[in-house]
């Protein structure tokens, strides 16, 4: 008896011995060498740059929000898109953070962006032996807009951009490896914002308004994510999202900038361009007003985000007070945006 034990003992050491044997066996999977790399990101959070003018970062206007408020937040996600000439081109999508990804052997264009845009759309253009890839927003239309004098010709009027982080990597050329190698990649910020001030006059009707929204012409319309530069194409922004304060009316505008920026021409600009902003409001009443202000100087000492201030004219208390004094909260009548999008 005791012998057969001692037999059972060892069959059964001898399965355990095998089990574990065939585990390292297996193994022999995860080292393989690969064209793979560990991406390390990081971010460049400022919402506006200062080109000698007014510093906002220690000039703040006004308390009703602080600086660091207008600084974006950290994306969801990235996506990693690597070109090759021979084998084409790969889209991965990782954490906001970094993750791995692989590439293909030999050389590789790398481009990096946050995948959780909403508005933004994005193209990949030809031009001669070099293909750029371009961020728009979709065109938006509005019943009750009518461009001012302030406005550029033919400008299409569109959704502003929400925020988006980029990099590019020219030409990389991984290792074969076991281990990913880390590739630290720092996302810059292509979207700016500006803080846009109507302010009223003191008793100027601002306890009239019930509703405000804007426009903003003479903005770009898109960016080439590879350089960061503007294309000179011209777009007027619709936001509707306007804010009443005790001082007047507050907008948070995102925006690619101006148009054709950065060149070796600035501050001379697109010749002719201009920007206007315009200010729609509904009173209590029922009453819809428009205002319209020439911000080209601002703007034009603000080419990537900042301050933007105008007074609105007073609102009369006959204007004010014409009508039921009874105004709807939905905004009957106010017109709609339509989206339309973008044929390429």
């Amino acid at each position: 008896m005791k012998r057969l034990l001692n037999i059972t003992l060892f069959a059964l050491l001898l399965v355990t011995t095998s089990c574990n044997h065939k585990d390292l066996c297996y193994d022999h999977r995860v080292h393989a060498h690969k064209y793979h790399v560990n991406i390390v990101a990081d971010y460049n959070y400022f919402w506006e740059e200062n080109y000698g003018y007014t510093n906002w970062a220690t000039s703040w206007p006004d308390h009703y929000m602080p600086y660091e408020d207008l600084i974006p937040e950290k994306p969801d996600g990235i996506r990693v898109i690597n070109y090759s000439e021979i084998q084409g081109s790969n889209t991965h999508n990782i954490g906001a953070d970094g993750g791995t990804v692989n590439l293909y052997e030999g050389s590789n264009e790398i481009l990096f962006y946050n995948n959780d845009t909403e508005y933004i759309l994005f193209q990949r253009v030809q031009e001669g032996n070099k293909a750029t890839t371009r961020a728009t927003t979709r065109t938006r239309t509005r019943s009750t807009y009518v461009p001012s004098e302030y406005t550029n010709k033919g400008e299409d009027t569109m959704t502003p951009p929400d925020m988006l982080f980029a990099n590019y990597y020219d030409e990389y050329t991984p290792e074969k490896s076991v281990d990913p190698v880390d590739l630290p990649v720092t996302l810059q910020p292509l979207v700016f914002t500006y803080k846009i001030r109507y302010e009223f006059q003191e008793d100027g009707g601002l306890q009239y308004v019930a509703y405000a929204r804007g426009a903003l012409s003479g903005m770009a319309r898109s960016v080439l994510i590879e350089t960061g530069a503007t294309t000179a194409e011209g777009a007027t922004l619709m936001y509707d999202d306007c804010v009443l304060t005790d001082y007047g009316v507050r907008a948070i505008v995102r925006s690619f900038g101006v148009p054709a920026f950065p060149n070796v021409n600035y501050p001379s600009r697109v010749e002719g361009q201009k920007n206007g902003l315009n200010l729609e409001v509904i009173l209590r009443n029922g009453k819809m007003l428009n205002f319209n202000f020439d911000v080209t100087d601002q703007i034009q000492q603000q080419p990537h985000g900042g301050v933007v201030v105008v007074t609105v004219p007073k609102i009369s208390p006959e204007e004010g007070s014409q009508g039921s004094g009874a105004f709807d909260v939905d905004v009957n009548g106010w017109g709609e945006y339509e989206d339309v999008v973008l044929e390429f």
